[in-house]
């Protein structure tokens, strides 16, 4: 019998894009069995675990998630509950013991639903769904392999961008544009995305539609911001952020 490969059981194994999950269950084991199944996935690079809707809403609010395995019945706050909190949820795939919940379940955009116990293959077909369509929703920046550039998905082809040489990006509805340097590049993504992929002792965002490189600040004139040739307006919610860095680094 012919054993199946690797790209049989990934079929995305080829692209680096890579996905932080959260795992959110008051049951112990099933917190463990979840953990174990997404360390044999090579595309979950992270999987946290909460023991409750509360505790996991603290969670997201300072913390970055792409999917969350979500159970059902749990107390104070039940997973259908969680799930219409979230006012820009993340992807979801519910796991619980109950099959009467699915039809809500999907109500609610769930991208699977898993009914305890469930195997491994059960767990990968839902989890290979899911990471289908966070491809397809734009995630077009990878983690960095080091930590001097980021690789950037430009039409056709995946750029290779030097941090040092970005001056700035600016956000332009689902798009964003890149400026370097030489050259400039768009590509379809949010703001949000790249203020995640950017590291902060370099990178600071300084208005709704601009996220700057800190080394490429020439001057300070007038509420704007230069580098280069370019002159930025810093907005009011960033102020206070910007300006702490100008006064650390004066003479």
């Amino acid at each position: 019998m012919k054993r199946k490969g690797a790209s049989c059981l990934f079929p995305f194994i080829q692209k680096p894009t890579v996905m932080i999950c959260l795992a959110i269950d008051d049951e112990p084991l099933a917190l463990s069995i979840i953990k174990n199944f997404s360390e044999k996935i090579p595309f979950i690079t992270k999987l946290e675990t909460c023991s409750s809707g509360i505790e996991a809403l603290e969670y997201i609010k300072e913390n970055p998630v792409d999917l969350i395995f979500l159970d059902i019945n749990m107390p104070h706050i039940s997973g259908i509950e969680f799930a219409r909190i979230l006012e820009t949820p993340p992807m979801i795939i519910f796991t619980t013991a109950y099959q009467d919940y699915a039809l809500t379940g999907f109500d609610l955009s769930a991208i699977d639903y898993l009914v305890k116990p469930f195997s491994f293959e059960r767990f990968l077909k839902a989890v290979n769904k899911a990471y289908e369509l966070f491809l397809l929703k734009g995630n077009t920046f990878n983690k960095p392999v080091s930590d001097n550039y980021i690789m950037v998905k430009v039409e056709y082809s995946t750029i290779k961008i030097l941090l040092d040489d970005i001056l700035f990006v600016e956000g332009l509805k689902d798009y964003i544009k890149i400026y370097t340097d030489g050259k400039n590049y768009v590509t379809k993504s949010t703001m949000k995305n790249i203020e995640e992929k950017l590291p902060p002792a370099l990178f600071m965002r300084t208005h709704k539609s601009f996220i700057i490189n800190l080394d490429k600040v020439s001057a300070f004139e007038n509420n704007h911001i230069i580098l280069s040739e370019h002159k930025l307006p810093l907005g009011n919610q960033y102020r206070e952020q910007f300006m702490a860095f100008l006064d650390k680094n004066k003479i």
